[in-house]
């Protein structure tokens, strides 16, 4: 069984590489994740599938994910990131915590706080 350590420097891995196959391999079938805002990427999806196709969604604005810290609990794990991006004369320059709920060695439940919600909402405006 992986250690919560693990599925973090799995799941950063696995994003920064856009491979999303392993990305999938970390969840349960009833994953969810769910991020605020009111944009292309907020609410929550659920199933892994979701999961990941939000992940790959994501990863197509061109964003840069640094890992700037694992944190972990008892039980979870979350990962500290500082995300970067431009896209059409938008920057998107945001603070991060991505919270996993584990289950049996795999994450279960994502849950992402975000340190600039309107920053989101403009970088990732529904077009």
């Amino acid at each position: 069984m992986m250690t919560a350590e693990d599925l973090a420097k799995d799941f950063h891995t696995a994003l920064v590489a856009r491979d999303w196959s392993a990305m999938r391999s970390l969840f349960h079938d009833d994953a969810s994740w769910t991020l605020p805002g009111d944009n292309a990427i907020s609410g929550t999806a659920a199933g892994a599938d979701a999961v990941v196709e939000r992940a790959r969604l994501i990863a197509s604005y061109g964003l840069s994910f640094k890992l700037e810290h694992i944190l972990l609990s008892r039980d979870n794990m979350a990962l500290a990131l500082h995300n970067t991006a431009e896209r059409n004369g938008i920057r998107l320059d945001e603070k991060l915590a991505t919270v996993c709920r584990l289950r049996d060695g795999r994450i279960a439940a994502i849950e992402t706080f975000l340190s600039d919600i309107p920053g989101m909402d403009r970088f990732f405006a529904r077009d």
